[in-house]
């Protein structure tokens, strides 16, 4: 979220009248790559750019064919092949292993569906998305670069033959290469999810929660600080925070909204203050909530809910991270706000928050299927030949 914000933000900044710009997006891998399918890079034609399709090998080159693609004004399908490493002639032995294919498309800021235009809509309204985007085209009515999007709230635009593989990647957010029958030729789609950031809620504005929201916010997330103590609440103290609240412990939940990307944190170390926002938090669909401090606390507020009357599921309270936070071995402020921030992202992507070299596999999973990439994509090894 935080790359696509900030290539919108450049975009936004650049006078056409001067300029021009591509767009390159990382459209198929096959073995490894540091970047996966999604992955996007803005380009324009003094050499600039922002984003990364890889970890800075293949920028340099893409470049040079994004300039081409500026002059040509048509999109094309690059492929780097980076299984040989003796290969060095862009100066770096890459030894990725994997075979990437890159989207370079022009950007005409007056066409209202323009990749950019997309993506600005999306950062505006913040939404689960599906975009499917046409690679090749033989013998249809579609062209390269043509799009299509899928949302909670809109299906209408999407043909009946994209709909059941954009819904397949709305639900399970991997990434899917496909070629389908249209009209009386094919083409090459590839259909991808991109999902806002994670919202935040911190609950406290202690000095502690100070490195929390700053994290946070570098991760591109939305982050929100509320207290019922409006002396913590100083804007000075958090000027990254996305929103600072003043809200009574009751009545905290009536300004905040709560989606399937929310994560609340308490950490207000005000043990009937937390207890009282936990019990309302409870209550709601949020799929995560974290809590400073030692499991018995936790476990001394589960038995006061009991004596109150109040009963909750197992499901409900296995929700509850007390303590929050992987086991790292923080100490300080700033390492247990690191500590923190990783269990959240583990746990919005499912990630297992070990070692990487004791996971069996490879790093990120795969495509659904390793279909077939374009037969008409222009194919670099790492030489650039």
């Amino acid at each position: 979220m935080k790359e696509i914000t900030r290539i919108v933000e450049v975009f936004d900044q650049i006078d056409f009248s001067q300029r021009k710009a591509a767009l390159a997006t990382v459209v198929w891998v096959e073995g490894s790559s540091y970047r996966r399918p999604g992955a996007r890079m803005l380009i324009t034609d003094d050499g600039r750019w922002e984003g990364a399709i890889s970890g800075g090998c293949l920028e340099g080159d893409a470049l040079r064919k994004a300039r081409q693609v500026m002059l040509d004004g048509l999109p094309i399908v690059v492929t780097y092949d980076t299984m040989d490493d003796g290969a060095n002639s862009f100066g770096v032995g890459l030894g990725c292993n994997g075979i990437i294919d890159i989207l370079i498309e022009p950007i005409n800021p007056t066409d209202p569906q323009n990749p950019i235009a997309i993506l600005q809509e999306f950062s505006q309204k913040r939404d689960v998305r599906v975009l499917a985007t046409v690679l090749k085209s033989t013998g249809t009515h579609l062209s390269p670069s043509n799009r299509f999007v899928l949302t909670d709230s809109s299906t209408s635009l999407v043909p009946d033959w994209l709909q059941n593989d954009m819904q397949l990647v709305l639900g399970t957010g991997k990434p899917l290469n496909q070629t389908y029958t249209v009209d009386t030729g094919s083409a090459d789609v590839f259909i991808e999810r991109i999902d806002p950031g994670i919202e935040l809620v911190i609950f406290g504005a202690g000095y502690d929660v100070v490195p929390v929201a700053k994290l946070a916010r570098e991760l591109g997330w939305q982050v929100t600080v509320t207290d019922d103590c409006i002396a913590h609440l100083s804007p000075k103290r958090f000027p990254v925070a996305t929103c600072v609240l003043y809200a009574d412990r009751q009545a905290v939940l009536d300004q905040i909204t709560i989606t399937n990307r929310t994560a609340a944190v308490l950490m207000s170390h005000n043990f009937n203050y937390d207890r009282a926002v936990l019990q309302s938090l409870l209550a709601t669909d949020i799929p995560y909530i974290g809590m400073l401090g030692p499991r018995k606390r936790f476990d001394k507020m589960q038995d006061e809910f009991r004596k109150d009357g109040l009963l909750f599921t197992e499901e409900s309270l296995s929700r509850v991270h007390a303590p929050i936070g992987l086991d790292i071995g923080a100490e300080t402020p700033d390492e247990i706000a690191l500590s923190m921030m990783a269990e959240i992202k583990a746990f919005f992507t499912k990630g297992s928050g070990g070692f990487l070299k004791d996971k069996s596999g490879p790093i990120h999973e795969r495509q659904l299927a390793n279909q077939h990439r374009s037969a008409d994509a222009e194919i670099l090894d790492e030489s650039g030949r």
